[in-house]
């Protein structure tokens, strides 16, 4: 399918894309997204941003897919996926759509304006773009593996079978952009503001500190693999990150069609997922104050009831679904942003780059404990929930507190929480971190039912190709497996290894 994606003209990309009438924010939208129009560059970033999270956040895959690998949530009646069934359709959807719609859009605006970046609201348009993209391609090679880069937009020269890139040099070529878009972006000279962005509504040094965030994102992932690289880059770049919630990257959805949140619950009820037992009994463990943000009481018993993760809805055993708490409210709101990072994943990030030994202007604990009030202030804010206080965090921080020699459960089941309902990044990192409860108990559980997929009994490490691969891009698609280590669910990635 890779080769077919990128025939289609500049007119269906616009068509299926661009949604945007003006681009300063998103509630000034009224444009029909079903008329082609011209190839602008700031409507090509808005549909660029929309369609990335739009997809991100679905039902289809976040909900069926990554919400359920990072053992968030499990499924009511359609319970295969979260017994690591992989939908194809879906699976094709999410590779497809990343490429045909998101990279491709952000491609198009560098070369519209690569003869005019002597303009600095173009100069950083473009640089927004670019940065964009390197976000998409991180979220795609974190779930795939090796995948195309270099060749992906090669359709003018006759390329239409572009090669897998190894994902380890794909994440080195991707921090070399990050840290040059960072460059323009922290220009002070460069501040004009860039049209067609609905996370900064175009605000150069805001971007620019998404950029040193994200670096931090690549480089934490793959300390494992690559500890002096990692440190390199988290040490070069902390100091110009997110310092606050205020800069938080939030493509800000709004109640009005076709620009609400895309799994929300305005128009009819979602019945498709439970919150997971996994997540809800640990919560409800430490008296999380969150839980009732994250999660529903039960129809039935109304009390807060997880359902056990991988549980069949053909096992006569299991309870009926008035049983289960479901997503709460906020997550399934029309206004619920899509989160692209937060100040708390950065602080996070922090308190283990500190525990691995690096200098990041403060200890582990600090950074741990700054993590956990940025989740708990951003969705205080978000839920206008008064109860949440500077008090009860400190209190609640007191119960899971800093232990150096624990610190890989310590960090990982506080940033697991934190990263709720970010399906993809809170199941890359379950996957990286590979952490316990605090003290060593496992959290997670296989499957109730057992797992339909014998090469990942407890988690999927990666998804697979799409199947169309394995024809129209045969040659392709048989080097990166080889490359891999084999195309299955349970192999695992290079900084997983």
């Amino acid at each position: 399918m890779t080769h077919k994606i990128f025939k289609y003209s500049i007119a269906f990309f616009l068509l299926t894309a661009v949604v945007f009438s003006s681009c300063k924010k998103l509630s000034d939208i009224n444009h029909d997204p079903t008329k082609p129009t011209t190839a602008d560059p700031q409507y090509l970033l808005a549909g660029a941003q929309k369609n990335a999270m739009d997809i991100l956040y679905s039902g289809l895959q976040n909900g069926y897919i990554s919400m359920h690998y990072a053992q968030y949530w499990s499924g009511n009646s359609r319970t295969d996926d979260s017994r690591y069934k992989l939908d194809e359709g879906n699976n094709a959807t999410l590779w497809n759509n990343m490429y045909r719609i998101s990279l491709h859009n952000l491609n198009e605006i560098v070369q519209l304006n690569k003869d005019k970046t002597s303009d600095p609201k173009i100069a950083a348009q473009s640089a927004i773009a670019k940065v964009t993209a390197c976000w998409i391609y991180q979220v795609l090679a974190d779930a795939y593996g090796n995948l195309p880069y270099k060749q992906t937009f090669q359709l003018g020269s006759g390329n239409i079978i572009p090669a897998y890139d190894d994902a380890q040099a794909v994440y080195s070529a991707l921090l070399d952009t990050l840290q040059a878009q960072a460059a323009i972006l922290d220009d002070p000279a460069k501040s004009d503001i860039a049209t067609g962005d609905v996370i900064y509504n175009g605000a150069p040094k805001a971007w620019g500190k998404l950029a040193h965030s994200l670096m931090l994102r690549m480089a934490i992932r793959m300390s494992g693999a690559n500890l002096p690289k990692a440190r390199e880059i988290i040490e070069a770049h902390y100091a110009k990150a997110f310092t606050s919630n205020d800069d938080d990257a939030l493509f800000k959805y709004v109640n009005a069609a076709p620009n609400k949140f895309p799994f929300n619950e305005s128009e009819r009820p979602i019945v498709d997922f439970f919150v997971s037992g996994t997540l809800v009994d640990y919560m409800q463990g430490l008296n999380d104050q969150r839980l009732p943000i994250f999660a529903r009481v039960s129809d039935d018993n109304k009390d807060y009831k997880g359902m056990p993760y991988g549980w069949a809805s053909a096992d006569a055993a299991r309870p009926k679904p008035g049983n289960f708490s479901i997503p709460g409210k906020q997550i399934y709101s029309a206004t619920m942003p899509g989160i692209l990072m937060t100040y708390s994943e950065v602080e996070f990030i922090l308190a283990e780059a500190a525990a691995r030994g690096m200098s990041v202007g403060g200890d582990a604990a600090t950074h741990y404990g700054n993590g956990i009030t940025a989740s708990f202030n951003f969705w205080k804010k978000l839920t206008d929930d008064r109860s949440i206080s500077d008090a009860s965090i400190s209190s609640y921080i007191s119960k899971v507190p800093y232990n150096q020699a624990d610190w890989k459960n310590v960090i990982g089941t506080q940033k697991w929480l934190a990263l709720y309902p970010q399906g993809f990044q809170g199941w890359f990192e379950r996957t990286r971190l590979q952490f316990s409860k605090p003290g060593g108990q496992p959290l997670f559980i296989a499957p109730v039912s057992g797992t339909m997929d014998p090469s990942a009994p407890m988690v999927p490490f990666r998804l697979t190709y799409l199947i169309s691969e394995q024809t129209q891009n045969k040659a392709a698609y048989d080097k990166a497996v080889s490359a891999i280590g084999g195309d299955t669910k349970g192999t695992k990635l290079w900084y997983n290894k």
